[in-house]
């Protein structure tokens, strides 16, 4: 698969564009701030009258419309809200007036792959999706990098709608560090499928399971904490700098042999197989189904329940006695 970068693209094509960016919420106010400090000037955010980012984005001198007006203003809509307010954003406040051969973009295929919208066939439909949460997006492209990013391309009215998704790509960052052309479809099935197995699900799975598993064993919460929440970040820097056997360098004889005797014992072949299946009922839809139809009730009770985890009390006091990690956090629930 060819990676492309800032040199394959024409990064000139966005600058000259109306860019509307709906929604300012982690992925929004990372895609709004990254295309105002690469020079792409007429940028605004669309928001719902009384919405609560309203503050936020003037504090970063980013102009505010409601979405209809943004979409009516703008040459390029880049949809931001959750998923599951997609749907009814764009019926509502977008279908009828986004301008005839304008382009909306999405930086997550679902809600076109699974047919939540139907874009009028005068649009061109794009997506450009970093591979991070969209507080790494702010965060890598400040440190001179930035985080990849996929481009697809659904509907192509005008001729020219992968050169400007390509363009956008760069806008945000992505161009740094690789752009991968894929579709819709396998944008969303892989990332659904990582989110939920491997990166959110299976890693709070896990280290809640070695949490609880050494403190009912009667070890201190502290040291568990440490062991099992704490460390996992400083052993992702590792493998993120140099892969697998770039953590293996650093980390001891002993805890490199352990690695290969004990973690085929935690993940197994029908932990393997329990993946499978995951896939499957992404790929089926039956997991958007549950998520469109019930979900956003079932997320509450997981959300208290997870909240309630005792590793969130004692994780919470041991980073208050660490000052540097508040003065330089990603997230900062009253600005961004």
């Amino acid at each position: 698969m060819e990676m492309l970068y800032e040199r394959d693209a024409d990064a000139n094509l966005i600058k000259e564009k109306k860019v509307a960016v709906v929604g300012y919420g982690s992925q929004g106010h990372a895609h709004l701030l990254n295309l105002r400090d690469s020079g792409v000037e007429q940028i605004c955010v669309g928001l719902r009258e009384g919405s609560g980012s309203i503050t936020k984005a003037e504090a970063e001198g980013i102009e505010v419309k409601n979405i209809a007006d943004a979409a009516a203003w703008a040459d390029v809509v880049m949809i931001l809200t959750p998923d599951e307010l997609q749907k009814d954003i764009y019926a509502e406040h977008i279908a009828n007036n986004i301008r005839e051969g304008c382009t909306l973009m999405f930086a997550h295929g679902l809600s076109i792959h699974f047919g939540l919208i139907e874009a009028r066939p005068d649009l061109d439909v794009s997506m450009v999706a970093p591979k991070g949460p969209g507080h790494t997006v702010r965060g890598e492209y400040l440190k001179g990098g930035g985080v990849p990013c996929l481009v697809a391309v659904a509907q192509d009215a005008s001729g020219a709608a992968r050169d400007l998704a390509l363009s956008y790509a760069c806008g945000v960052g992505g161009g740094r560090s690789g752009i991968i052309e894929t579709t819709f479809r396998d944008e969303c099935e892989t990332d659904l499928f990582g989110e939920q197995a491997v990166l959110c699900g299976g890693v709070v799975e896990l280290i809640k399971a070695g949490y609880e598993t050494l403190t009912e064993a009667g070890y201190p919460p502290e040291m568990a904490y440490f062991e099992c929440l704490h460390e996992v970040k400083l052993i992702v820097d590792l493998i993120y700098e140099g892969g697998i056997a770039n953590m293996n360098y650093s980390i001891s004889n002993t805890a490199e042999f352990g690695e290969y005797v004990s973690g085929p014992r935690v993940v197994t072949s029908e932990t393997k197989a329990e993946m499978k299946k995951i896939l499957e009922d992404i790929q089926t839809g039956k997991f958007t189904d549950r998520w469109m139809q019930g979900g956003q009730e079932e997320i509450k009770d997981f959300r208290k329940d997870s909240n309630a985890h005792p590793i969130e009390k004692v994780g919470a006091d041991l980073r208050s006695k660490m000052p540097w990690i508040a003065a330089n956090k990603l997230v900062d629930q009253e600005r961004n």
